[in-house]
């Protein structure tokens, strides 16, 4: 699985980060966890409003930190 956080390091991006290294750790997987800085690169995925998280290529959350428990149902969600 590979995970991508998008932002430019502000609070919000490391929470994003920091919480889903924490489900992907609760779930017991293996997850490539990049992080991704470069505006045009955000952009490139239409994200216009950081923190972003893409699983897998596709944008599943833009602009606000969800809790672990919603990463965690995010990931099992493409697990199934």
């Amino acid at each position: 699985m590979n995970i991508k956080i998008l932002g430019p390091g502000c609070r919000n991006c490391i929470t994003l980060e920091k919480v889903t290294r924490e489900a992907v750790a609760e779930l017991g997987l293996a997850a490539d966890i990049e992080k991704v800085t470069d505006y045009a690169a955000i952009a490139g995925y239409g994200v216009m409003t950081t923190p972003g998280l893409v699983i897998d290529d596709e944008v599943v959350i833009a602009g606000r930190v969800p809790t672990a428990a919603h990463v965690r149902e995010l990931i099992s969600a493409r697990l199934a």
